[in-house]
């Protein structure tokens, strides 16, 4: 049988089988379906958020403990959704209720600095090696403010970014993720495009995309911008790539970021809202060894509550010192949040769950790589620390444009079938990845090579 001869009988077999999990996932969750029908009456498409929709209808959750959750059909799954990456600490962890519910008895709310900010503050600056922070409520205005911030620093206006990375929804950074194909363009100029409808055409024109691993073209990008008259304020961008899965930088390239921003002047900025505090102790800026100029952090910070942190030098922060940025919010700091973030640094994200993350990574890697060797199932399995994905494609993503060349649409759909009709939970999407917890177990991993090992004697029996 030819290549192509295999993999037309493979997508053919995919398709049978999307049909057959589509339906026994449907009949098996009826009360998500009655769910759905009556949320769609007071919210767009049934949920609060976009992203958590999914046809024909979503999954509707109820509680988590450790690494499981269970639906409303009183379904129970191994959770390596978590939150789109936001538990490492897993649900309910015994440390963070306990520091909770004992904020919460003192008083929820303040508007006003309390201990645990400082503390938090200071423990963050000694794992991410910048000395000053302050505190938001979510990436998005994580990285929102630090855009300002480097803007009001400079005095420049445009920003540049890594094409298909996602920092959050404010508009800024809404430019150049999920674009089609054709749409891309070639490395030295990429298309500034906005993410669906809403966002001013002024405001994309402000940020430029760059491909990932590949610093020559955000050099000669820079170059340009500069000889126009439009020196970036900053280059915002993720350590490894999170939204395509995990794509990790290559060697020395962001090294070679570091060197071309610094010799420009350019505020260099690590996104680690998925990273940070998920991947090591200090992020990917420990785990690569590379630091950058400001930090934005969300996600896992706060262990379940609204959070988010900019880190910068003294230098930078001087301008939200002095009153020249205004960086502010009547709930950054959040008395519960910050209880919970240091119950979470001290208590939960410690040297040994680490460790003990690692080597249940390492495990599941080498597991789904085993499996897809047996099989003949094209595709490898990248991760690191809690995070990791199979990309269900024989060719190296690198990239948003190899993403997006080497497509396959339907054995990622079809694994998050086979997961959720089987107990494990995952964030659908081609482009998502698991996140491990601290209260993961080798069943929970057992569990998921399990599913993934059936899909696989299904495709090609």
């Amino acid at each position: 049988m030819t290549v192509t001869d295999s993999t037309r009988a493979l997508a053919e077999r995919a398709a049978t089988l999307l049909e057959r999990e589509q339906a026994r996932l449907a009949a098996a969750t009826p009360g998500s379906a009655r769910m759905h029908e009556r949320a769609s009456r007071t919210m767009p498409l049934g949920v609060p958020s976009s992203y958590q929709a999914r046809d024909p209808w979503p999954i509707y959750l109820t509680r988590g403990q450790g690494s499981r959750v269970w639906d409303v059909d009183g379904r129970e799954y191994s959770d390596f959704h978590n939150a789109f990456g936001s538990m490492v600490q897993g649900h309910a962890h015994p440390a963070i209720v306990r520091a909770v519910t004992e904020r919460m008895a003192l008083g929820s709310h303040f508007a006003m600095p309390t201990e645990d900010s400082v503390i938090v503050s200071e423990e963050l600056a000694r794992r991410f090696g910048l000395p000053q922070w302050r505190f938001v409520n979510s990436g998005s205005e994580a990285t929102m403010d630090a855009i300002r911030i480097a803007r009001g620093l400079t005095g420049r206006d445009t920003i540049v970014k890594i094409f298909g990375s996602y920092h959050g929804h404010h508009d800024y950074v809404m430019v150049s993720i999920g674009a089609p194909y054709d749409d891309i363009g070639p490395a030295d100029n990429m298309n500034s495009l906005g993410y669906g409808a809403g966002i001013p055409q002024a405001v994309i024109d402000l940020t430029i995309p760059v491909p990932f691993n590949n610093a020559p073209a955000m050099e000669r990008r820079i170059e340009r911008l500069i000889e126009e008259g439009r020196k970036p304020a900053c280059v915002i961008m993720e350590a490894a790539m999170m939204n395509l899965g995990v794509v990790l930088p290559e060697p020395g390239y962001l090294e070679a970021v570091r060197e071309l921003t610094r010799r420009h002047g350019i505020v260099l900025i690590f996104d680690e809202v998925k990273t940070g505090l998920c991947v090591a102790a200090g992020g990917a800026t420990e785990r690569f060894g590379v630091q950058p100029d400001m930090i934005t952090l969300a996600k896992a910070l706060g262990g379940g509550l609204p959070s988010g942190a900019i880190g910068a030098t003294e230098e930078i922060m001087d301008v939200v010192t002095s009153g020249e940025v205004k960086q502010v919010g009547t709930y950054n700091g959040n008395p519960l949040t910050m209880a919970a973030a240091r119950a979470s640094l001290f208590e939960v994200l410690t040297p040994q769950a680490y460790a003990h993350l690692d080597r249940l990574n390492d495990r599941l890697i080498a597991g789904c790589d085993e499996i897809l060797a047996r099989y003949g199932i094209p595709g490898y399995t990248v991760g690191i620390s809690s995070k990791g994905c199979v990309h269900f494609t024989d060719a190296p993503i690198r990239d948003y444009t190899s993403f997006m060349e080497h497509q396959n649409a339907v054995l990622p759909e079809l694994a998050w079938l086979y997961n959720a009709n089987r107990g494990v939970l995952m964030a659908p999407g081609r482009e998502e990845e698991w996140t491990l917890s601290v209260q993961h177990t080798d069943a929970d991993v057992d569990r998921y090579l399990e599913s993934l090992d059936e899909m696989a004697r299904d495709l090609t029996r």
